[in-house]
């Protein structure tokens, strides 16, 4: 398997089995490269709609740069906790991103989420984010608030009166439910339509039907979340608990 950065000919293969509505595990096979390669190469420049090889390969190269400009060199530099390697956890934070991408959830706020949760404390201040990130704060303050409003993060005031962002185990319970209730919401909306279009006429027939699925979806969305959290927050057989006691 190749390994180093893609070049400019792979982008360019890329580009052609991205038109040929190739899926990126085919694409990947075809190059001798992993599929999150690809993945991440495509999310990171565009999505599959938009890519193009030559700008990708342009930006990556002024990525790169950036990169060697601010990161710390020599026998200074910041070691990385717990002894992981500082590529190894650079890499998955862009794998990361990319799947985040993948999912529906827009770039910057992939960025600002998949960096608060690959930290130990699971929480950063928006000057770190921006540090981090190499972003403005107008940009790290929009992601956020879209990040809030579908239950992904909370804030708190620090002990300096700084506004610091977190991350828990809770999120994705509180992103299910907030998809949950906008669900619903959908939900109240057709069927108020059926109301005005008519019960037996065929747009309000087919209103009627929205309704009843999406009423399933929610519930079943509800429910899933409820019976998750249940097991995330339970201990495993034969671990230990809080206070590093067997259980």
């Amino acid at each position: 398997m190749p390994g180093g950065r893609l070049t400019q000919q792979e982008r360019q293969q890329i580009a052609l089995g991205l038109a040929d509505d190739l899926a990126y595990a085919e694409i990947a096979r075809r190059l001798d490269r992993p599929t999150s390669t690809v993945t991440r190469e495509v999310m990171r420049n565009g999505g599959p709609a938009t890519y193009r090889a030559d700008l990708a390969h342009r930006a990556t190269g002024h990525r790169a740069q950036r990169r060697r400009q601010s990161a710390p060199q020599g026998p200074g530099a910041t070691p990385q906790p717990h002894g992981r390697d500082a590529e190894a956890v650079h890499a998955y934070e862009e794998v990361f991103t990319a799947v985040l991408m993948q999912s529906g959830m827009p770039r910057m706020m992939s960025r600002v989420l998949a960096c608060l949760y690959l930290t130990d404390a699971g929480s950063l201040t928006a000057a770190e984010l921006v540090e981090r990130l190499q972003v403005s704060p107008a940009t790290i303050s929009k992601s956020i608030a879209f990040l809030e409003s579908q239950g992904m993060v909370t804030r708190e005031r620090d002990e300096r009166r700084r506004e610091r962002y977190f991350v828990d185990d809770d999120i994705w319970y509180r992103s299910m439910m907030v998809s949950a209730q906008a669900t619903a919401q959908l939900v109240d909306t057709a069927r108020q339509g059926v109301g005005i279009l008519g019960g037996g006429t065929p747009a309000g027939n087919r209103l009627e039907n929205i309704a009843r699925f999406l009423d399933f979806v929610s519930e079943s969305i509800a429910r899933a979340a409820e019976q998750g959290r249940e097991v995330l927050h339970a201990k495993p057989l034969g671990g230990e608990d809080a206070e590093g006691t067997e259980v």
